[in-house]
């Protein structure tokens, strides 16, 4: 049976774990582990940073993802960004994202302040695009440009 919930500060080990995998699976990064941690324990600990959704499956946490926000002065209204998407593999293709992705979509409905939901994707990751677009989301409106500090520029 899968049960979707809110994270609690004793999820963050796992979720640290997710945020580790899915770093070197999608972007053959590795990240610092202490401070991934402190950045899931923030955002764990301050509701303005961010919220994490866990899928659960019997008694094992087979996914997450997190929903930050973003003010938009065109709708007059919030954006929920889905971020830090992570599916165990012996769990995909068993609609765990879908089933994430529908709790937030409904939490979007339902609430008059939220405009609607965006994700951003690495545009090599075919296989979550294609996941994106079954769920009626699509690509075509923007590009997402990002500086960060550190790059190589």
């Amino acid at each position: 049976m899968l049960k979707i919930r809110n994270a609690h500060e004793e999820d963050a080990e796992i979720i640290v774990h997710f945020q580790m995998e899915m770093a070197y699976e999608t972007e053959q990064v590795r990240l610092d582990k202490e401070q991934v941690s402190e950045g899931v324990l923030n955002v764990l600990r301050d509701v303005q940073k961010g919220r994490y959704f866990l899928a659960q499956w019997k008694d094992k946490v087979a996914g997450s993802l997190l929903i930050t926000t973003e003010w938009s002065d065109w709708r007059n209204q919030w954006v929920l960004w889905i971020q830090s998407v992570y599916v165990l593999p012996e769990y995909r293709r068993k609609g765990i994202f879908k089933s994430l992705y529908n709790h937030v979509k409904s939490l979007a409905m339902d609430d008059k302040e939220v405009a609607g939901l965006r994700l951003y994707v690495d545009k090599s990751n075919d296989k979550a695009i294609e996941v994106y677009k079954k769920l009626g989301m699509d690509g075509d409106h923007y590009r997402v440009f990002e500086w960060m500090k550190g790059r190589k520029e």
